[in-house]
C-alpha cells in the first residue's frame, strides 16, 4: 500500500482533528490523579469528545478494542485498556488518545506522573519526550523515514540505559486510522545496508503533505515485551520494569513539518522548518 499524500483539504481536516484530540488530553489533566481509576477517565475522555466536541473516539470497537481511550499503566507499554484499575501515588499513565471529525484522525498521548515520582521515573518519561521532538526536528522533505528511528535510537542511547522496543511502531494516518509508512524508533540496520538505489524501496523519502505519527516507547529495563493472551490488547514490558510512551501526529510541510496534536503547555514549536 503506498504511503498517500493529503491535500491541502484533508489537511485542514486533520488540523481540526489533531487541536480536538490534543484538548482531550488537556481537558483530562487536572483528574489524572490518585483515587481515580483509568475506566473513569476513559468515561470522562469519551463523554467530552462525543457530547462537546461532536466527535468520534476511534478506539471503541476498533478491531474489537472495547474502550474509547488507552490508558498503560507502570509496566503496560501500550493498548492498555480501562478499567477499575485505581491510580496511586508513584504511579505513570500513558493516555492515548485518537479522535475522528469529519472521516480524518488526530492521534496523541501523553505521559502523566501520579503523585511523588521517583526521580528515575520522572528522567524515563522527560527523556522518552525529548526523543520524541528530537525525532520531529529530522522531519522534512527528502528526509528518509529511517531517520526518525535512528535520532530517537542515538538519543536514547547517549543519555541513558534504557531500551527500545521494537514490536510497536508509529504509522501513517489520515481517513484511515493506521497507513503506511511504518515508524520505526530504533535504528533499521537492514535499511542502512541497503544499497542506496534500492533505499527507496524499504526506506522512501518524506514528502509534502505526508501525515503519520511519531510514538517512541522507551523502557526502563529490557526491551522485551509481551502481549496478555487474555485481552489480546494490553502490551506488558517482560521484566515488570516501568515504560514511557509519547505521541503526536506529523504532517510534512514544504520546509519542515507541523505537528497536528500540539499542545498549549509544550514549548516546541507548532510549525518547524528543519
Amino acid at each position: 500500500m503506498a504511503i498517500t499524500i493529503k491535500s491541502q483539504e484533508e489537511i485542514a481536516k486533520m488540523r481540526i482533528a489533531g487541536k480536538l484530540a490534543s484538548e482531550v488530553l488537556e481537558m483530562i489533566t487536572p483528574h489524572v490523579k490518585a483515587g481515580i481509576s483509568t475506566d473513569e477517565i476513559n468515561t470522562l475522555c469519551a463523554d467530552y469528545t462525543k457530547n462537546v466536541q461532536n466527535a468520534i473516539s476511534a478506539p471503541l470497537n476498533y478491531h474489537g478494542f472495547p474502550k474509547s481511550i488507552c490508558t498503560s499503566v507502570n509496566h503496560v507499554v501500550c493498548h492498555g485498556i480501562p478499567d477499575g484499575t485505581i491510580l496511586t501515588d508513584g504511579d505513570i499513565v500513558n493516555i492515548d488518545i485518537t479522535v475522528i471529525k469529519d472521516g480524518y484522525h488526530g492521534d496523541t498521548s501523553k505521559m502523566f506522573k501520579i503523585g511523588d515520582v521517583s526521580e528515575e521515573i520522572s528522567d524515563l518519561c522527560r527523556i522518552t519526550q525529548e526523543s520524541l521532538y528530537k525525532a520531529i526536528e529530522k522531519v522534512r522533505p527528502g528526509i528518509r523515514f529511517s531517520q526518525i528511528g535512528t535520532t530517537i535510537e542515538n538519543y536514547i542511547t547517549d543519555k541513558s540505559d534504557y531500551t527500545i522496543v521494537r514490536e510497536y511502531c508509529g504509522h501513517g494516518i489520515g481517513n484511515v486510522f493506521h497507513e503506511e509508512p511504518q515508524i520505526v524508533h530504533y535504528h533499521d540496520q537492514k535499511l542502512s545496508r541497503l544499497n542506496p538505489k534500492k533505499r527507496n524501496i524499504k526506506d522512501p523519502m518524506m514528502e509534502e503533505g505526508m501525515c503519520f505519527t511519531i510514538e517512541p516507547m522507551i523502557n526502563l529495563g529490557s526491551a522485551g515485551t509481551i502481549l496478555d493472551k487474555t485481552d489480546d490488547w494490553t502490551v506488558y514490558t517482560t521484566d515488570g520494569k516501568k515504560s514511557a510512551q509519547w505521541e503526536h501526529t506529523i504532517v510534512v510541510t514544504k520546509t519542515g513539518c507541523e505537528i497536528l496534536t500540539l499542545r498549549t503547555e509544550e514549548t516546541i514549536a507548532r510549525i518547524l522548518h528543519n
